[in-house]
């Protein structure tokens, strides 16, 4: 009984510098000629190369432009990918105005693959990292295997939206404590010695290590505590502490000048004793010295309300 064979061959690998002797001689005026093999594993289409195309103090290994006309920079490497050129490659991009980049490396290292996914989150441009092999199946003449590493995506894109709006979020806190430290300085020495914070909240020592004065702030409203963390074993001594101040609600409450939020904070180790502000937070910025004033005054009554207490617990 006859079967047919099937006659699978082996992919072996070939050195680089086997098939192209020298980067800019050799591979680089090959990609200027073979532009489709790079199309082929990219969502666009290379046309209209240029080589080594000058700017004042750097040659571009290629310019060429997309389908649509828009301008890509090439950069070839027959080694790993390094420092240098990556530099090179967003120097090219603003020096003739690309809109993508294209980085073909024969081994990309894992610190410039995170490099090449945060330049792709800017949207500034369009970074694409590419690793090439040589490969031959027995006696045939070598061939390269381009794979994507890196690219944009919308996954990126939106990657990059989040973390600026993480950004934008630090600023804004940022500017409400210095407006609102700036505006406490004639009113109360209590923040006085400390500087405009990214986070959602600044505090100062009561005198009692662990026990704070802090002002919160949110996107929309904000508030000002005494927060009790002087345990940071079991956390007894700190329900000790609020508890012996709750004791004494009622003429905290009355020199305060109205209800507080007295909360234990069940299942942590901290509690605290606090005011909340409801007419806006960091995202209202027309409200900003109206939020401003009403959590100082807010915190100086704190502070003239409970020093007493704290005082009698730095006596005991």
């Amino acid at each position: 009984m006859l079967t047919n064979k099937i006659m699978i061959g082996k992919i072996e690998k070939v050195a680089l510098r086997e098939i192209w002797k020298h980067e800019a001689h050799d591979f680089t005026t090959w990609f200027e000629n073979n532009l489709d093999v790079l199309s082929s594993v990219l969502d666009f289409k290379l046309v209209n190369p240029r080589r080594e195309h000058g700017t004042e103090n750097f040659s571009v290994d290629i310019v060429a432009e997309d389908d649509s006309g828009n301008i890509v920079v090439i950069e070839n490497q027959l080694e790993k990918s390094n420092h240098d050129h990556l530099g090179k490659i967003i120097t090219y991009l603003a020096a003739v105005g690309a809109s993508k980049a294209i980085w073909v490396v024969s081994e990309p290292r894992q610190e410039h693959i995170k490099a090449v996914s945060w330049l792709n989150e800017s949207e500034l441009a369009e970074f694409y990292l590419l690793k090439i092999e040589g490969i031959r199946i027995g006696n045939s003449v070598p061939a390269p295997l381009l794979t994507l590493i890196v690219g944009p995506s919308e996954e990126v894109r939106e990657a990059g939206e989040t973390k600026k709006q993480y950004a934008d979020r630090h600023h804004e806190r940022k500017d409400f404590w210095k407006l609102l430290l700036d505006r406490a300085k004639p009113r109360t020495r209590l923040h006085s010695n400390i500087s405009p914070s990214m986070y959602n909240w600044i505090g100062t020592s009561s005198g009692y290590n662990g026990i704070n004065f802090n002002y919160g702030i949110g996107q929309h409203d904000g508030k000002v505590e005494l927060y009790i963390d002087h345990d940071r074993g079991t956390g007894e001594k700190n329900l000790e502490t609020f508890n012996f101040l709750l004791s004494h609600k009622e003429e905290v409450e009355n020199a305060f000048g109205g209800p507080l939020e007295w909360e234990n904070l069940e299942g942590k180790r901290a509690c605290r004793i606090a005011k909340y502000v409801t007419i806006g937070g960091y995202r209202d910025k027309d409200k900003w010295d109206i939020i401003a004033d009403a959590m100082i005054q807010d915190m100086i009554n704190l502070e003239k309300s409970l020093n007493p207490y704290i005082s009698k617990l730095r006596s005991d």
